[in-house]
């Protein structure tokens, strides 16, 4: 396109200093017009014929043929109009696709995280194949400065990997034996050898490069009202441009005795076709989705995965945010404070034997818990000593080892087991155990917060969220003095998952009209409350595939501050959004009365289309630039 404008404007240049006329002069300017707008009468002419006649290219093929025609009529020798008009509309295209080129670069380099091959041991040798052939709990090698191909386990070696493209941090994470890893990082030092716990089309990259590529589908409401408004608004215009050319001359031949004459109308074809060039839609046909898709594509790039643009519209209407605690204001990473006996007393010649039955028991569950409690015991585990393992939503698991029923949970599980707990005066998370009908003792656990909890809280209140609230199932302390560290006042604890719903729907009937309410959760047993809010956000690319699968957004890496990101990146695209209307439609709807009034002449008229859409795409394209909201 660029070479066609080139051409097409020197040809025009040197037109004006050619000493030509007639018919040489004509087939000149026809040649520069064809080569400046041949695509468009192609366009135009393709949809008369499929029945889709009324859009920009009708527009410009109408106005500027009709240009030419009066030229002729007045011969004039004067075709720079109708020139002009197509080469700036072609100017102004090749700004759209340049920005649309530069926003799908940008998605591009996120696609770049797709691995192209994973190394496996074949006979003693290294062999590369496709990471769609290597099966779940295969063991491959990832050498320095390739990509990790599938998520895994390190099982030997030691390394930093470089999550950039995943998260938007440079801060590299270190990694060694029992490190879970997800494909998509950068191995930046040393060898690894990693077992994988997902076949390819499960892991990470291609959940996240399927969120990405599918995030288009998904238009919001101010894309639609675009589409449905281009779609009234051109045909209106066309009927009132040869309103503008048929009636008012025929107002002066029958009222005030004008001549019937081509004269008559000359001035008034000449105005409609002015009002063809200013009515071009395409200003906001064209930059209310690039806005989005900027800012799909920057978010992306940012480590906040958006799964359309209805999702980043609603993003910015959020007045109350809900959050999950546990993995996703604190660490999730409980460490031992304490074991006591059945008596509330301090231990240690027992606590061991109370760990090892906590971490055998809960050995097959993923809760942040369950992990702690096995890191803490510290060795194998022999699965072949338990059996009959059940895990109670929200409570606990019971389980058979070596021939006795343990049961390890909260002081729901033991009452509903006919146990009664005891009473812990230490304040945290109490883990209580009992075996063979009888209570044996307890755990307490403390979990950290996380070093941005508080600010990404306070950032929120300036981003105008008026209501954050926590929900937790540890009891009414723990909860509190967490909430009291993060400066949260509406806290709810003790919930099982369905009483976070519950919680989330209350919320819901209680926010205002237009008004939306957002939860973020680490993925464990939210992907229901992450469904029933208007906005889920799954906070962590390593949290459950049910999560990611049920939330709106997904966050790459468990930094909280992302949150208040995702909400300021989805309030500067609305923003752009609403400028381009209210200028496009400004900027034309003066020109628009003007032109009617014959004030307008074509080159105005071609500023107010093209100019129009160049200052709208280009100010869509700073929807990209999000690093530093």
């Amino acid at each position: 396109m660029l070479a066609r404008i080139l051409v097409a404007s020197a040809m025009t240049i040197a037109l004006q200093f050619a000493d030509t006329g007639g018919w040489m002069r004509l087939a000149l300017y026809l040649t520069v017009y064809f080569i400046a707008g041949y695509d468009i009468l192609k366009k135009a002419a393709s949809g008369i014929i499929n029945g889709r006649v009324f859009d920009e290219n009708f527009l410009m093929a109408t106005a500027t043929i009709g240009a030419f025609a009066l030229a002729l009529y007045e011969r004039s020798g004067d075709y720079l109009e109708a020139i002009a008009v197509m080469l700036f509309y072609q100017i102004g295209e090749f700004f759209q696709s340049y920005a649309v080129g530069r926003s799908r670069r940008n998605i591009a380099a996120l696609m770049d995280i797709r691995p192209d091959y994973a190394n496996i041991e074949r006979d003693g040798n290294t062999v590369r194949v496709a990471p769609d052939e290597v099966e779940t709990g295969a063991i491959i090698i990832v050498g320095p400065g390739e990509k990790i191909p599938i998520d895994g386990l390190v099982t030997e070696g030691r390394s930093s990997l470089n999550t950039s493209a995943l998260t938007g941090e440079s801060l590299p994470r270190d990694v060694g034996p029992g490190d879970e890893v997800i494909s998509g990082c950068i191995n930046m030092s040393g060898m690894l050898k990693i077992r994988t716990t997902k076949e390819f089309g499960e892991s990470a990259v291609s959940k996240i490069l399927e969120l990405v590529e599918d995030s288009a589908a998904h238009k919001s409401k101010s894309e639609n009202f675009i589409a449905r408004f281009a779609r009234t608004y051109t045909p209106v215009v066309c009927y009132a441009a040869l309103a503008l050319a048929v009636l008012p001359p025929l107002f002066m031949i029958l009222f005030k005795g004008s001549a019937f004459g081509f004269a008559t109308f000359e001035p008034w074809i000449y105005r409609a076709l002015i009002f063809l060039v200013i009515s071009c839609p395409c200003a906001l046909v064209v930059s209310i989705p690039l806005s989005f898709f900027a800012g799909i594509g920057g978010a992306s790039r940012s480590g906040v995965l958006v799964k359309g643009a209805d999702i980043l519209e609603a993003l910015s209407k959020v007045k109350t945010m809900v959050f999950d605690k546990t993995g996703t204001l604190t660490q999730g990473v409980f460490e031992i404070n304490a074991v006591h006996d059945g008596n509330d007393m301090d231990i240690k010649e027992e606590s061991m034997h109370l760990l090892e039955l906590a971490a055998m028991a809960e050995c097959y569950s993923s809760h942040p818990i369950s992990k702690s409690l096995q890191k803490a015991y510290g060795k194998n585990i022999d699965r072949s000593r338990i059996s009959d393992v059940e895990e109670y939503g929200g409570h606990g698991i019971t389980a058979v080892i070596d021939g006795h029923r343990v049961a390890v949970g909260n002081g729901k599980l033991m009452r509903s087991l006919g146990i009664e707990p005891v009473p812990c005066r230490t304040a945290g998370t109490i883990i209580h155990i009992a075996a063979d009908g009888k209570y044996a003792g307890h755990i307490v656990m403390g979990d950290v917060v996380k070093a941005h909890s508080r600010e990404a809280v306070g950032q929120l209140r300036g981003c105008g969220v008026s209501r954050i609230v926590m929900l937790t199932g540890d009891t009414a302390s723990v909860a509190e003095q967490t909430a009291e560290s993060l400066g949260i006042t509406e806290v709810y604890s003790g919930l099982l998952p369905a009483d976070k719903v519950k919680q989330v729907e209350i919320l819901l009937r209680s926010a205002r009209s237009g008004e939306k309410v957002a939860f973020a959760g680490d993925g464990i047993n939210d992907a229901p409350v992450l469904s029933r809010a208007d906005i889920g956000i799954a906070m962590g690319a390593m949290g459950s595939d049910a999560a990611i699968e049920a939330a709106d957004v997904v966050l790459m890496d468990d930094d909280p501050l992302k949150v208040p990101k995702a909400i300021r990146i989805s309030r500067k695209c609305l923003g752009i959004v609403r400028q381009n209307i209210v200028i496009a439609l400004g900027v034309k709807g003066i020109c628009l009365i003007l032109g009617a009034f014959g004030v307008v002449n074509m080159w105005l008229a071609i500023f107010a289309d093209v100019g129009v859409m160049v200052i709208a795409v280009l100010n869509a394209v700073r929807a990209m630039y999000v690093k530093n909201l």
